[in-house]
């Protein structure tokens, strides 16, 4: 999926199949969040008058590039994830390979969205300490980056409540709990780089 060109990848979402889908989506969207969060720093860089920063910028792009690869590993990750289990519940409850392989798959189909939305807080972080330590002719663009991490968060939320039904009973209200708090947190933040960007 990596080596796919952006025009292949959209055809591959477009196309009546299972895997990949919306968990993919998530991830690619928060690599388009953490690639424009790169470039205002390439950008920011570039300003004599933002030069203390320059520690912290070196630091943020890093952690950018990291995430931004990481994001594409987890496009994949999450294909196979819910391509595996998609497999295994199209067969008879009782299969044998059903009954070995569910919970692992299910284990898997609800970490990978998960870890999307881990790596989405953690770039809206980064766009929080942007915030007044940026090139300000890439403001819009600071806020698109956080929009687009809290749309990954979002989309990777709703990947994680179609799952919760597959889960042991005792474990939904937690996860359910930790999720919406983590939503609820994403969408503080965006808002907050959003207003600092006007």
């Amino acid at each position: 999926m990596r080596e796919q060109s952006v025009s292949d990848l959209l055809a591959a979402l477009a196309a009546k199949v299972p895997s990949p889908g919306g968990g993919t989506a998530a991830a690619l969207i928060a690599a388009v969040g953490a690639a424009l969060a790169e470039m205002v720093v390439h950008y920011s860089r570039a300003k004599k008058k933002l030069s203390q920063h320059e520690v912290m910028y070196h630091d943020l792009l890093q952690l950018l590039a990291v995430n931004r690869a990481a994001a594409l590993v987890l496009a994949e990750e999450d294909a196979h994830a819910y391509a595996r289990l998609s497999e295994l519940q199209k067969l008879d409850e009782a299969d044998p390979r059903r009954t070995a392989e569910w919970s692992g798959a299910v284990e898997r189909a609800m970490a990978v969205p998960q870890r999307i939305l881990d790596l989405s807080l953690d770039l809206l972080n980064v766009c929080e300490q942007l915030i007044g330590q940026s090139n300000e002719m890439l403001r819009s663009d600071l806020a698109i980056a956080a929009v687009a991490a809290e749309a990954a968060a979002a989309s990777a939320g709703w990947n994680v409540r179609a799952n919760l039904p597959l889960c042991e009973p005792a474990l939904r209200d937690s996860m359910s709990n930790s999720l919406n708090s983590r939503l609820h947190d994403a969408a503080r933040l965006r808002k907050r780089i959003e207003d600092a960007c006007r």
